[in-house]
């Protein structure tokens, strides 16, 4: 059924349902399925990964690890523990940590991201990192006998014009795993005046999205929905994030953050994960995550800024390696772009990987 039919059929459908109320509070995701993988913006595409790279915990020491906690003091984190589970908060991230190493916990949250409606669409072990494809939040949509007349005639095409896709990372620490949920959406909207046609828009991140499938993810781990979400609650009144600049040092661009290394290393990891980087590998001690960027081609002509959603362009610029360094100096840190061997980038795309950053970190 084309788009505009579908479109109707949803309207249609609404509007003879106008006393329902959408429970947005309530999650029920339907994976894509077989459906076409969703690319990204050309500047940051998502390409394939390996396996041949290590949880840093066989790089980082305990004992580096401890003394970069205390020479880098930072925002004080809001905690609430229960048994081996506990969520922290510093500003608006949220994360577990769980003191069971990462090889303990990762098949337990694969079947957490299955269980919930997702399929995986990257799956590195070694790295710590499994992201899900995207999905469609059907609770959100009207829950009326209208919807459950129709739902299982047309259900392919009533939808919700939303996506949504999540990263979840694992960090190995000196006592156990810290774990980090992002999130990436999308929406539908028309192109023209005589909406017939539509595309696919990033739209914002949701923390209360991130926040929710990490409380959830306790549960998985072994706290009690009661527990999961007094611990949600209790750690409501940490510090706002801090402003991220961008600034210039001898002709290179860099962000400067005012936290310590502990978490502007946290917010640049989530920022690289939200804004859809792919991060080859990371060094907590050295402070540097190395990344795959694709340079953005503006004769390329493709509707919004996700292009053909739904297709494969074999034409892709080849990707450049790079690497994210943190740097920090007391409660203060510059983050910067450096070439694949490590010499300071002032290109180009130096300048729009720190601009992506900023604008995500705002």
């Amino acid at each position: 059924m084309n788009t505009p039919l579908r479109f109707a059929v949803l309207a249609l459908a609404t509007s003879l349902a106008a006393c329902s109320v959408l429970e947005s509070d309530k999650i029920d995701y339907k994976s894509a399925g077989k459906a076409p993988t969703l690319e990204v913006p050309p500047d940051l595409t998502q390409l394939s990964r390996d396996n041949r790279y290590a949880i840093p915990g066989g790089v980082v020491s305990a004992n580096a690890y401890e003394a970069g906690r205390a020479n880098a003091p930072g925002i004080p984190t809001a905690v609430d523990k229960i048994g081996d589970v506990r969520m922290e908060r510093a500003g608006n991230e949220r994360w577990i940590v769980v003191d069971r190493p990462p090889e303990q916990l990762w098949d337990t949250v694969r079947d957490f991201w299955m269980e919930n409606g997702f399929l995986l669409t990257s799956e590195q072990r070694n790295l710590g990192i499994m992201e899900t494809d995207w999905a469609e939040n059907r609770a959100k949509l009207p829950q009326d006998p209208i919807r459950s007349m129709l739902g299982k005639v047309i259900d392919s095409v009533y939808s919700t014009g939303e996506l949504d896709r999540f990263r979840t990372r694992m960090e190995r620490t000196s006592k156990g795993t810290e774990i980090y949920i992002s999130h990436r959406g999308m929406q539908e909207v028309y192109t023209n005046q005589r909406q017939d046609q539509t595309i696919w828009q990033p739209r914002a991140v949701d923390p209360e999205l991130e926040t929710e499938f990490l409380r959830r993810l306790m549960v998985k781990l072994g706290v009690t929905q009661e527990q999961s979400r007094a611990a949600a609650a209790s750690v409501a009144a940490a510090p706002q994030a801090r402003a991220a600049t961008i600034g210039n040092i001898n002709g290179q661009p860099v962000l400067q953050v005012a936290d310590g290394f502990d978490r502007a290393w946290r917010r640049v990891g989530l920022s690289l994960d939200r804004t859809g980087f792919t991060v080859e590998d990371r060094d907590r001690s050295a402070g540097v995550y190395y990344v795959r960027y694709v340079t953005p081609n503006p004769d390329r002509k493709e509707p919004g800024i996700f292009g053909k959603l739904f297709s494969r362009d074999s034409k892709t610029e080849a990707p450049m390696k790079y690497r994210i360094r943190v740097q920090s100096e007391g409660d203060k840190s510059t983050v910067t772009v450096l070439n694949e061997a490590g010499a300071p980038e002032k290109s180009d795309n130096a300048q729009r990987i720190v601009r992506v950053l900023a604008d995500d970190l705002k």
